[in-house]
């Protein structure tokens, strides 16, 4: 689910969340990871470590919220999950380019 989505229906999403055994206090930490993990991840600022814990986290949800192949589009959000997963654990492994934070705050003058 979106950030934008998860903080205009907070209500809904912490209810969700919570039918499916996820404590509710935990929304706001879901906020600030993927929105905050988002843009670290984009201005290549602690690239491998946010990519790291972004790629748990995403296998976290796709375990959690979509392991129920027998509800209609889950398999399909489950692989989506993975694929994101995958994509974040080869950000994880070959480091932020050239134009990121990271390799300006490491660069050797």
């Amino acid at each position: 689910m979106q950030v934008g989505a998860k903080i205009t229906g907070y209500a809904g999403t912490q209810q969700y969340m919570e039918a499916m055994g996820v404590p509710g206090f935990m929304l706001p930490l879901t906020i600030l990871l993927e929105f905050g993990g988002g843009l670290a991840v984009l201005f290549g600022f602690l690239t491998r470590t946010t990519a790291l814990f972004t790629a748990g986290f995403t296998l976290l949800t796709a375990f959690i919220f979509h392991s129920n192949f027998a509800e209609g589009v889950n398999s399909l959000m489950f692989m989506k999950n993975l694929t994101i997963a995958g994509g974040f654990l080869l950000l994880a492994v070959t480091g932020p380019g050239a134009y990121s934070i990271d390799r300006v705050l490491n660069k050797k003058w």
